[in-house]
């Protein structure tokens, strides 16, 4: 198999992502118009972590988005499913087998995760949650592992908001995308499997209530790029 389907069995998303790997940060940069770097600064002024705070950056992949938040000063661990991902990212950062310039590479999966209850001060997951096979479940993790008071910040493609521009973009995912990755020499099939994930996934609104369904408060989102992506942002009860 050389994607995973919409069911999103772990294994298969996890296979897919370790075939990516390489070229993953790369395709992304590209696919996006380099956008995805003003994303990442987008998420990590969400967080609003600083020196002495612990963020967790779930779906972290090769720790790209990891590394806004050690920019900022806080403490960071980046946690992915796929080994591909982590090796990737260890080897860029120039570090040994579990740590890379400092930033903690952890294998862990975001439905049952292997951190002690309220150990963070911030959890983030950046174009990663719709990949996970079981959202509610991920956010109730999500709520587990961090502090009362403490903050989830989620970035996820999402709905366009500027209508004449909607078909365009959807053209753009079903023809374009796996083309990119073709061309840069990733796994085209694995970016089919991305597209149609990211047109299946709930709209700004919805996405909104399952966090809150999951136990989050105050939960409210911006869109960014005319809603190809949504930051939500949400607090655990203090």
């Amino acid at each position: 198999m050389t994607r995973a389907q919409l069911d999103k069995q772990p294994d298969e998303v996890a296979a897919m992502f370790d075939r990516t790997a390489r070229r993953y940060d790369l395709v992304n940069d590209v696919a996006s118009l380099w956008q995805v770097r003003l994303w990442r600064k987008a998420v990590a002024t969400a967080g609003d972590a600083g020196p002495g705070e612990v963020v967790l950056d779930l779906g972290a992949g090769t720790g790209t988005s990891t590394d806004s938040f050690t920019a900022l000063g806080a403490r960071a661990i980046a946690s992915d499913f796929s080994l591909g991902m982590l090796r990737t990212g260890v080897q860029r950062h120039g570090g040994n087998s579990l740590t890379g310039a400092g930033i903690p590479f952890v294998a862990g999966d975001a439905m049952r995760l292997p951190f002690a209850d309220d150990a963070f001060d911030a959890v983030t997951i950046s174009v990663a949650l719709r990949n996970v096979q079981d959202t509610g479940l991920a956010l109730r993790e999500m709520l587990r592992v961090t502090r009362p008071g403490g903050r989830l910040v989620i970035l996820e493609f999402s709905h366009v908001t500027f209508a004449p521009f909607d078909l365009v973009y959807r053209e753009y995912l079903i023809k374009a995308l796996p083309k990119v990755a073709k061309v840069f020499g990733s796994n085209d099939d694995s970016y089919d499997y991305l597209a149609e994930s990211i047109r299946d996934w709930p709209d700004q609104p919805t996405l909104a209530r399952t966090i809150l369904d999951a136990g989050w408060e105050r939960v409210a989102w911006r869109n960014l790029s005319l809603g190809i992506v949504a930051v939500h942002r949400g607090f655990k009860p203090a």
